[in-house]
């Protein structure tokens, strides 16, 4: 999917992913329609809804990480708002053109991580480890509560010193 295409929740998933020194964990709320984030950004955590795309203050974390920031005005042949920008931990200069400066910000970071285009988004539990996300399992039912004893010993088992 064309980086330049993404909105809504597709597009507050992959500045999620983005994000990489930022968000810990992505989940799905309101029936997989509202990206929600576990992280920590520069000392405020965050836990709960995360959508960039209409909200300013989520669209802060990205603002906070450009470098350089050049926005052209709106044109009545061009309807769209344009910038180009560098980003903090960024691979190179991008542009990002949408119905407003927010959404050309957002869809401009996240090509300055992943490239012009990305996979479609995984409405699952995941763990973000820097540009990768790993999917988070649920508990077995059938898995024991308590640890099976081993006669080695387990972590945090002290034992005797050996004779």
């Amino acid at each position: 999917m064309n980086v330049a295409d993404l909105t809504g929740v597709a597009l507050d998933y992959w500045v999620a992913r983005s994000l990489h020194d930022f968000v810990r964990e992505i989940y799905f709320t309101d029936s997989g329609e509202t990206v929600s984030i576990r992280g920590n950004d520069r000392g405020r955590p965050w836990d709960g809804r995360f959508t960039p795309s209409s909200s300013w203050e989520a669209a802060a974390a990205v603002l906070e990480r450009a470098q350089r920031l050049e926005v052209r005005e709106r044109t009545e042949e061009h309807g769209a708002a344009h910038c180009i920008a560098e980003f903090e931990g960024g691979h190179r200069t991008v542009e990002g053109r949408g119905d407003s400066l927010r959404i050309a910000l957002l869809r401009a970071f996240v090509e300055s991580r992943f490239g012009a285009s990305v996979d479609e988004v995984l409405r699952q539990a995941q763990a973000v480890t820097g540009e990768r996300a790993v999917l988070i399992g649920e508990e077995s039912a059938d898995r024991p509560f308590a640890d099976v004893p081993s006669p080695d010993g387990q972590i945090g088992d002290i034992q005797s010193i050996p004779r």
